[in-house]
């Protein structure tokens, strides 16, 4: 039993060294404390040689200390990753992992359309079946199949006690259940109080703790108007938002008509468009509705990683409605915006809403938003 608890002391050692430890929001119980799977989970998360080449983790691409986004910048401009052998590069941007357990599983809504899933495409139905497939994916981390993986984990004594100790001694004499734990164990340390902590200014502000300023309360009228801003068709998860656990998506797949990426080699990507033969037609460049939290400190944006501030995204939203000619003018280009090279299902009705935005409320959206990031990541606001 002693050396049991040594290796999930080991684990939350390993956790907190690289900013993984719990943040207590005020109001949650102070003897909450990772369960010995989300220790695990984070150990797992930061052990590079759960890669080919031994070089790249979980965390290299979902940095705890940067939002859990890739904050390298390389030859990309840092809108999509690098792999462990030094060389591939991703085609879309890397998520962020906060918050992510949100998100519902891959499903057709009522209407007809399609919400949820993990990826931005939706591919991954939850975290565990999305967990190990950057550990199989040749441009990611590049392990050659599930066996390796396995491998790995029973050629680290610490690691393989751990395991035992949690999944049982037999663990390991089936490949497909040790990998299925092991992506149960990184699967229970992101749906973690590490994660997702809920204790932004927003939060605080909800709780009386954190007055917002007059900025900030104009963006987040605007932000949850019927009037000026449609923001909240796609980014509130529920029908009053504005709730405590408001994580301000609804998981809906639309095509925004983001334009190319000039800085990526690659072909079009057509996003749910991708998977048509199993979903039928009209989900075009369509990709998942991101969550906002933390948006603030998780750039570059778009599914593409095609701009790199988060004004910028307010004034390409705000293009659709301005008649002013400085609107159609892409500020980190100086040109008018590119057009989607994916046109065909762009969602007009929700995207040609109503008045454009002057300077002042295109602001106060900025500030609104930057009001969502955890307390952690307050640092690196303006950086």
């Amino acid at each position: 039993m002693k050396s049991t608890h040594a290796v999930f002391a080991a684990a939350a050692s390993a956790a907190i060294s690289v900013g993984l430890a719990v943040s207590l929001s005020p109001g949650v119980a102070s003897d909450t404390r990772p369960t010995a799977l989300e220790a695990l989970g984070a150990q797992l998360f930061v052990d590079p040689d759960l890669s080919w080449n031994r070089t790249q983790s979980c965390a290299t691409c979902h940095d705890p200390d940067r939002g859990f986004i890739d904050p390298r910048d390389n030859a990309a401009g840092g809108a999509v990753s690098l792999g462990d052998d030094g060389l591939s590069l991703g085609s879309r941007n890397t998520p962020t992992v906060t918050y992510a357990t949100f998100t519902p599983p891959f499903h057709k809504g009522a209407n007809g359309d399609y919400f949820g899933g993990q990826f931005r495409d939706g591919r991954a139905s939850d975290l565990e079946e999305q967990a190990g497939q950057p550990l199989l994916n040749p441009v990611e981390m590049g392990m050659p199949d599930e066996a390796h993986v396995v491998a790995r984990l029973k050629g680290k004594a610490e690691t393989a006690a751990a395991f035992r100790a949690t999944f049982g001694d037999d663990i390991f004499e089936d490949e497909k259940r040790s990998f299925a734990a092991l992506e149960k164990a990184l699967a229970a340390f992101e749906r973690g109080l590490a994660v997702s902590p809920f204790d932004s200014k927003y939060d605080r502000s909800l709780r009386g703790e954190y007055k917002m300023t007059d900025q900030e309360e104009l963006g987040r009228v605007l932000f949850f108007s019927n009037q000026f801003t449609n923001c909240h068709l796609c980014h509130k998860s529920s029908a009053t938002g504005g709730s405590a656990s408001e994580t301000f998506t609804n998981s809906s797949f639309n095509n925004i008509g983001v334009p190319a990426n000039p800085a990526l080699a690659t072909a079009e990507d057509h996003g749910l468009g991708a998977r048509e033969s199993a979903l039928g037609g009209g989900h075009d460049g369509q990709f998942r509705t991101p969550g906002l939290r933390n948006v603030a400190i998780t750039g570059p944006y778009m599914h593409n990683g095609v701009f790199k501030d988060l004004r910028t995204v307010i004034l390409f939203y705000d293009k659709y409605n301005s008649k002013s000619v400085r609107r159609q003018v892409n500020p980190e280009t100086g040109r008018p915006w590119d057009a989607s090279d994916i046109p065909a299902d762009i969602a007009r009705k929700e995207l040609e809403f109503g008045p454009g935005l002057d300077d002042r409320r295109i602001d106060a959206l900025v500030a609104f938003l930057k009001t969502l990031t955890d307390r952690r990541y307050e640092q690196l606001l303006d950086k």
